[in-house]
């Protein structure tokens, strides 16, 4: 049941993204939203901490960085989008969009078993590697050159990620492991 909630909660997270990215009335905060990665990072860590074993983890961290990819990517090439299909060559939009297809290979998995070790180890650094995603994305991005001019929401992003890092520690000091993600 839980790998039939992570493929729809996958789609539906993947079209609501390139749905709220590309609505343009909305402006600038909400092509910021849609482009941040670390809710793209958070969804497997969720899936991950409903599985018992780190194959399990794993395979549903993938299967729902997968299916919202595929969400996205459904979306993005819909008529709700303006596209027909007769103007879509599925060949070239797929190897367009390999810059986020293989690392979602990787960071799905990765993120479901860190999920996985926080649950049942409460290794601090499984928790801590979401934690920091939203509270460095914004750093990186500007960084990168890449920060889109929405500084309410880069500013409640890095905000996200340091009430995460004090959960996390609060959660450490009252019994949790100490063992690292990996």
């Amino acid at each position: 049941m839980v790998y039939l909630i992570a493929v729809i909660g996958g789609l539906l997270f993947g079209g609501a993204d390139q749905y709220l990215g590309s609505i343009a009335t909305l402006g600038p905060s909400a092509v910021a939203v849609s482009g941040m990665s670390a809710p793209w990072l958070a969804l497997p860590f969720v899936f991950g901490l409903t599985r018992r074993d780190a194959r399990h983890a794993a395979a549903i961290g993938l299967l729902a960085t997968g299916t919202a990819l595929l969400g996205y990517f459904a979306m993005m090439l819909s008529p709700v989008e303006g596209v027909t299909w007769s103007h879509v060559s599925l060949r070239l939009e797929l190897t367009s969009q390999m810059h986020v297809i293989l690392p979602g290979l990787v960071s799905g998995p990765f993120f479901g078993l860190c999920g996985w070790v926080w649950r049942w180890r409460r290794a601090w650094g499984a928790a801590a590697a979401v934690a920091g995603a939203f509270a460095l994305e914004p750093l990186a991005r500007w960084l990168a050159g890449a920060l889109e001019p929405a500084p309410l929401v880069w500013a409640a992003e890095v905000l996200a990620g340091a009430g995460m890092a004090v959960w996390i520690a609060r959660t450490r000091r009252h019994g949790g492991g100490s063992r690292a993600c990996g």
